[in-house]
């Protein structure tokens, strides 16, 4: 999964080392409209779907976080 969250993420913003970042959303890394292309892809790649209740910081903060976040709702 971490394989194919990072390629999604780094063809949208080549220039942050997500790997390093743990503030994307909160430290003002990522913009809207970055969250929206990631959350399109994402949907896309992994089969799943990221409401609105899960648009938060939190669940866009940090490469972790998005991963947990995919894995919840593959659970669901």
């Amino acid at each position: 999964m971490r394989e194919k969250l990072m390629e999604i993420l780094t063809e949208i913003r080549p220039d942050i080392d997500f790997e390093m970042e743990d503030q994307l959303v909160s430290g003002g890394i990522l913009e809207s409209f970055d969250i929206v292309a990631i959350v399109s892809e994402l949907n896309d790649a992994f089969d799943i779907e990221i409401g609105p209740k899960d648009l938060t910081a939190d669940n866009f903060d940090s490469v972790e976080a998005i991963e947990e976040l995919i894995t919840s709702l593959e659970d669901n």
